[in-house]
């Protein structure tokens, strides 16, 4: 019986180490198949790395993703001379909107991937390359500056507070700082789609248009200060009398924010999924909102409020109601009740007023 009993031992630790050094082998195989798989996505990486750096930008290329044509002649000119067509194409989409033939909602999904494309550009670039207070660079090419011009020309009664705007258009470059804040701040969110309806089919926050305008007052992409903001947060457009935004909760903000700071009557709904296809958003119901919005700490919305103020002020809707005091203050620049009185005395008199008969009225 001890014999056969230890045969059988012989042969299992014979087993045993031919089987302890195929696992060896194998693990040895192992080792050296995910060597090269790591090797080989290691490269993979490179590859896509050098990619994406093909495909970004230089400075002044950057810049002129944000510069329109016909904004300052020699900074587009510099731009462009160093921006290949592709780029180019991006640029202009959204300012060729209206002359394209296709449909609205493929007009609109256009311009949504323009302006995310150039954001996600800004985002990617270094800082050596990312313009340096981009916003007072691009102040010109804003309709709520050159509507500022315009009313700051035709105050004549001095009006206006011209001082403290003109200031705070020296100072535009607190926008950059506050957004930059309000990134650093904000957490990470699934875009969500609104859509905004203004009184009276108005578009006070001056969203680049798509299409019909129920009041012809086009804004091109990145031509007012409203859009630029807006685009560090998502993507927006305005089309007859309504506007969408498709972003981060941080703008819905914002645009509520502005549109209370000047009395505007406005209202805000979730933007249903088959408003805008082939553009990935999600539509959310109030509770969702509500909790999206507790995820925003008290800081936050305090700078998000802080720069719809600032906005606020500097709108095309604030310049226009000077306009409209300017217009009043023309059309009353006399005393009426003095007026009145004369024009009594005259009467009384038996004159016409302002006449250079003195012949009694009979």
């Amino acid at each position: 019986m001890t014999e056969p009993t230890a045969k059988p031992s012989v042969k299992s630790n014979d087993l045993q180490d031919s089987s302890a050094s195929i696992n060896h082998k194998d693990k040895l195989n192992s080792r050296v198949k995910a060597n090269n798989n790591q090797h080989d996505s290691n490269l993979q990486q490179e590859n896509s790395a050098q990619a994406g750096m093909a495909t970004r930008l230089d400075k002044a290329a950057l810049l002129a993703l944000f510069v329109l044509p016909n904004a300052d002649g020699s900074l587009t000119e510099t731009s462009s001379a160093n921006i290949n067509t592709a780029n180019h194409t991006l640029i202009n989409q959204s300012l060729s909107i209206s002359a394209s033939d296709s449909s609205i909602a493929t007009q609109r999904v256009a311009l949504y991937r323009a302006q995310h494309e150039r954001t996600q550009q800004l985002y990617l670039a270094s800082a050596a390359i990312r313009p340096t207070y981009l916003v007072h660079t691009l102040k010109r090419q804003f309709a709520e500056y050159q509507q500022y011009l315009l009313a700051q020309q035709l105050d004549k009664r001095g009006l206006m507070d011209t001082d403290a705007i003109e200031r705070l258009w020296q100072q535009l470059h607190v926008v950059d700082d506050i957004i930059e804040d309000i990134v650093r701040h904000m957490p990470a969110q699934q875009p969500a789609g609104w859509q905004l309806t203004i009184q009276d089919g108005h578009n006070p926050l001056c969203f680049a248009t798509v299409g019909k305008l129920k009041h012809n007052k086009p804004i091109f992409d990145q031509g007012s200060l409203n859009s630029y903001v807006l685009g560090h947060f998502g993507v927006s457009s305005f089309t007859y009398d309504r506007g969408y935004y498709i972003g981060h909760v941080v703008g819905y903000l914002f645009s509520c924010y502005f549109c209370a700071h000047l009395s505007i009557t406005y209202g805000v709904t979730a933007l249903g999924q088959d408003v805008v296809s082939d553009y990935d958003y999600a539509s959310l119901e109030t509770p969702h909102m509500v909790r999206l919005l507790q995820g925003l700490d008290g800081y936050c919305k305090k700078r998000i409020y802080q720069l719809a103020v600032i906005c606020a002020r500097l709108s095309v809707f604030a310049s226009d109601k000077r306009i409209e005091r300017m217009l009043i203050a023309e059309v009353n620049d006399f005393d009426k009740k003095l007026q009145q009185q004369h024009l009594d005395v005259l009467l009384l008199q038996g004159l016409m007023p302002d006449s250079n008969d003195s012949t009694p009225l009979l």
